[in-house]
């Protein structure tokens, strides 16, 4: 599932080539068909992103609310647009390019009080300029869930997905079974901090690195990673090798429906 920063990048590549100009709409899929032609012609006047929910904004305080999930895409290209597949669910078009949505868990026309019906029920997202670390810190420091579990819920911080929610306990050298109640105020106002800094590099080069300078590749005269995800990290996907760090061996096990990955020789705290 895509994590937040690749959300904020769709918001921001759909605000460059489609933003405060009229747009063809189509369904061809048709599972959204009566929506797209309410808004065939019109402008698309605001794109906005909250954890891994993306927001189309249209006259008349609707919006096209999308969530990926698991298997949802999106493709762009330039004008003339090719004839779309039937798997296309929302095609937006212009004489300069075309958009494609195919797969996603959600794709619905909201109204603006829906919208934000669902930014109440997601905690503060990193990428956002106005949200910050205190509202998590309140659910966080009374939990006895693990801090692992309570990255990856997306009512206490949202965005944060399994590479980064691995990568930035790694970072910071705590246990991902600690609970959240017994993290320091200081620790999670670093998690939060590091997050804030991660994602924006992951929103600008579109992917995911997580090693510090002195441990890149470059760095540690050490083999660059292969992997489909690209980037460099410490411990994500790594499971039974040594860690870059320490030599341990990189562990994995199930929290909360996903693979967790970790160094128990780093991350002792």
């Amino acid at each position: 599932m895509p994590e937040g920063h690749t959300i904020h990048r769709l918001a921001a590549d759909y605000r460059e080539r489609f933003g405060g100009r009229p747009v063809r709409a189509s369904s061809p899929q048709g599972k959204f068909a009566d929506s797209a032609a309410l808004l065939d012609g019109t402008v698309l006047t605001a794109t906005e992103a909250h954890g891994k929910h993306l927001f189309l904004g249209f006259p008349g305080e609707e919006w096209v609310h999308i969530h990926l999930g698991l298997f949802g895409k999106v493709g762009f290209g330039d004008a003339p647009a090719p004839p779309p597949t039937d798997t296309v669910r929302l095609r937006l078009a212009n004489p300069e390019a075309y958009v494609d949505l195919r797969g996603p868990t959600t794709c619905a026309l909201i109204t603006d009080a829906e919208k934000r019906a669902i930014h109440d029920r997601l905690g503060p997202d990193p990428l956002r300029a106005d949200d910050g670390p205190e509202k998590a810190w309140r659910r966080i420091s009374k939990s006895r869930t693990t801090i692992a579990a309570l990255l990856m819920d997306q009512k206490v911080i949202a965005g944060v997905g399994n590479v980064y929610r691995a990568e930035v306990l790694f970072r910071h050298g705590i246990d991902p079974y600690r609970a959240g109640k017994d993290l320091t105020a200081g620790e999670w106002d670093a998690i939060w901090a590091d997050l804030v800094l991660l994602m924006r590099e992951g929103v600008r080069l579109n992917r995911i690195d997580t090693v510090r300078p002195e441990h890149t590749p470059e760095a540690m005269g050490r083999p660059p990673r292969v992997d489909d995800h690209g980037g460099e990290v410490y411990v994500y996907r790594r499971a039974n090798l040594p860690c870059h760090l320490c030599g341990t061996e990189i562990r994995t096990a199930d929290l909360a429906a996903r693979n967790l990955f970790w160094c128990p020789g780093c991350q002792t705290r």
